[in-house]
C-alpha cells in the first residue's frame, strides 16, 4: 500500500508553480494521497543568514532560474510568465497573507484549486499576491466565499499555524521548495517529484 506524501510549497517559488499544476494528477496516477502543506521560506533562508532568496542573492544563479523554469514550463505545458523583476516586490513576492488563507482552504475540498489559482496568479499573470482582492479572487475562482475564508485568513488561528507549519518544515531539515516528505525521507526540487512518489510505493 502506498505511504502518504506531503507537498511542501512556497507561494513565492516558482518551482514550486510547477509542482502544485501536476502534483495531484501524476500522484492520483500512481495511487498516492498528497497533503498540501504550505510553509514560509523567509524564516529557513534568514537562519541560513540570507535576508532573500538566493537566486537574488547570486544574479547568475537567478538568471539560470528564470530560463530553467521556461523550458521546465515548456516542457509540461504549463503556462509561465516572468515577473516584472523591475517592479519592487516582484521576487520573491511576499506570500504571507497567501499562505494564511490557504492552510484555512485546504481544510476543503476545493483547497488545491485555490492554491494552483494564487500560483497562477503568481507566475502566469504576473500579480502581487499579497494584495487581499488577488486572493480573495482566487477564493472564489476555487470555490469559496471571499469574505469567510479572508477574514479566516487574518484571525490569529492561522497566523499561528503558519509559524507551526514553518517550524514544522525547519525541523524536518527543509531548506527550500518545493520539498516533498515520504515517513522521514526528503525530496527536494520538483525534479525530485517522481522519485518522491517512487519512494512511496516501496515496499
Amino acid at each position: 500500500m502506498a505511504r502518504p506524501l506531503t507537498f511542501w510549497f512556497e507561494f513565492a517559488s516558482p518551482y514550486s508553480y510547477l509542482s502544485a499544476m501536476r502534483i495531484d494528477a501524476v500522484a492520483e496516477a500512481a495511487g498516492v494521497k498528497v497533503t498540501w502543506r504550505p510553509f514560509l521560506l523567509g524564516p529557513i533562508f534568514k537562519a541560513q543568514g540570507w535576508d532573500t532568496s538566493p537566486f537574488s542573492i547570486y544574479p547568475a544563479k537567478g538568471q539560470n532560474m528564470w530560463r530553467d523554469i521556461e523550458r521546465r514550463a515548456e516542457k509540461y505545458a504549463v503556462p509561465f510568465k516572468r515577473p516584472d523583476l523591475s517592479r519592487a516586490g516582484a521576487f520573491p513576492q511576499n506570500s504571507v497573507l497567501a499562505a494564511r488563507a490557504a492552510i484555512a482552504c485546504l481544510s476543503e475540498p476545493w483547497g488545491p484549486e485555490f492554491c494552483r489559482r494564487v500560483f497562477r496568479a503568481a507566475f502566469e499573470k504576473d500579480l502581487d499576491i499579497s494584495q487581499p482582492d488577488v486572493i480573495a479572487d482566487c477564493v472564489e475562482a476555487a470555490g469559496g466565499v471571499d469574505r469567510i475564508y479572508m477574514h479566516m485568513a487574518y484571525s490569529h488561528t492561522q497566523k499561528v499555524a503558519l509559524r507551526e507549519h514553518t517550524d514544522h518544515a525547519q525541523r524536518l531539515g527543509i531548506y527550500g521548495a518545493p520539498s516533498f516528505t515520504v515517513d522521514s525521507e526528503l525530496f527536494w526540487g520538483d525534479d525530485r517529484l517522481e522519485d518522491a512518489l517512487e519512494w512511496a510505493l516501496r515496499d
